[in-house]
């Protein structure tokens, strides 16, 4: 009468085990799934040149399958590059110095199989789409603040984001993206400032 009690508390205690066991599974999976897909900040600094503090960074951009599948159809797509620089101040809310923003334009041409890179006005034209992304995903030397605009006492950092912008993709397009993870592509970091 005993033992089948003793195997029901077995089975449960091996269930348990079992799902416990799923869990730390599926956590140590997940890092490397998201890794797969998504942008990875490698490197992100400031550098004085000529009396003016630059910004260089360098993202990893790996695009899911949504993105890639419109992209080939020849939906462009936006990456943004924004970084503010704050003065940091006891008594009430930070003070923001200085406010930037870049914007990559990413299109393939089916008609010529090559990628088209815009910044501002001026496009360049890659053959493949790893090309044109370590050009959409980098930037150096780029002007932040002028150091006279500084006070060389006081504490600043910067607040440095790069992302998928999805307000500029087509109408239609951005009706179904709410709830797609695929498309909420990004990446944040906060970094100190010696003036």
């Amino acid at each position: 009468m005993h033992v089948p009690l003793v195997r029901q508390h077995i089975k449960q205690d091996l269930l348990a085990l079992l799902l416990v066991l799923a869990v730390l599974l599926s956590l140590l999976l997940t890092p490397a799934a998201v890794r797969a897909q998504g942008v990875e900040l490698l490197t992100l600094e400031t550098n004085k040149s000529e009396g003016t503090i630059n910004l260089d960074f360098v993202a990893r951009v790996t695009l899911p399958k949504a993105v890639e599948d419109a992209l080939q159809r020849g939906v462009p797509v936006y990456f943004v590059a924004e970084a503010q620089m704050f003065r940091n101040r006891w008594y009430w809310r930070d003070e923001r110095v200085a406010r930037v923003s870049r914007s990559w334009r990413l299109a393939y041409r089916p008609l010529t199989s090559d990628w088209r890179v815009s910044l501002g006005g001026l496009s360049q034209t890659y053959s493949t789409m790893a090309e044109a992304l370590a050009i959409v995903s980098r930037s150096g030397n780029w002007k932040l603040v002028d150091v006279a605009q500084l006070d060389g006492e006081k504490s600043f950092y910067v607040e440095f984001s790069y992302r998928l912008d999805t307000t500029q993709l087509p109408g239609p397009m951005q009706f179904g993206l709410g709830g797609q993870s695929d498309w909420a592509l990004g990446a944040s970091r906060t970094l100190k400032v010696e003036p």
